[in-house]
């Protein structure tokens, strides 16, 4: 995954191929890097499925966490980029993969900010809460729900210790990275009636925030005015 380190410039040869790189990164990586008066934002997506140790169907979009974890790392190093917004709209996914890309946001120094826009659904929960302020939109979409498990599965104590403690895992990181408590967002894990073939809850944009999970009800221009307050702040400290 590549960095577009310089605006696309009004002519020439290197304006060219700076603009052809920008491009090509909005297409493969649906990012972008934007030189503003306030600092550099790179902009980051989380979309569709998040892929883990197994490969998703050439169907579906995904977020591939061997790309992601790479890029954020070098984003944290980069001495050009002054803050990271991530835009999510997830369906869930591998839980290993979502949580070691949230472990990886909410460890950044960088000013991150994140929008939910459409879902940022089961292990996408921990995602939307990593980065140091999070928005979202009216009409965004959370389904929280306990841990579930594909593939052959041994009917055995250790099994059921085994969901417990990634389940443990997933409360910790949300109750600790958001305003909601750990007893609280169990409960909507495991509440009954609230979706038809399953436990768990579905939240939106506007009780999502009441709840405590996500900061504040915003879309774009609250999350980047979040964002140049923080790279505002850094700068002053700096």
């Amino acid at each position: 995954m590549t960095e577009n380190t310089k605006p696309a410039e009004p002519s020439g040869e290197n304006g060219s191929d700076e603009a052809k790189e920008t491009t090509q990164n909005l297409l493969d990586f649906g990012s972008a890097l934007t030189r503003t008066p306030h600092g550099t934002v790179y902009t980051l997506t989380i979309i569709g499925q998040i892929e883990g140790h197994s490969t998703a169907s050439n169907t579906s979009k995904t977020t591939k966490y061997e790309h992601v974890l790479p890029l954020l790392a070098r984003l944290e190093e980069s001495g050009e980029v002054d803050g990271v917004l991530f835009l999510l709209n997830t369906v869930g996914g591998d839980v290993e993969a979502g949580l070691a890309i949230a472990e990886m946001i909410a460890s950044m120094t960088k000013p991150t900010v994140s929008i939910v826009l459409g879902g940022s659904h089961s292990i996408g929960v921990p995602l939307a809460v990593a980065a140091k302020r999070s928005f979202a939109v009216p009409s965004a979409a959370m389904t929280i729900h306990p841990v579930r498990m594909s593939g052959t599965v041994i009917a055995a104590p250790q099994t059921y210790n085994y969901f417990q403690r990634l389940q443990d895992r997933i409360v910790a990181f949300v109750s600790g990275h958001s305003q909601i408590s750990a007893e609280d967002f169990q409960t909507l894990m495991l509440k009954k009636d609230d979706m038809a073939a399953d436990v768990g809850s579905v939240l939106y944009g506007e009780e999502a925030v009441r709840k405590g999970i996500i900061d504040a009800v915003g879309g774009l221009s609250d999350g980047l005015a979040c964002l140049y307050r923080q790279i505002g702040e850094r700068k002053t400290k700096e």
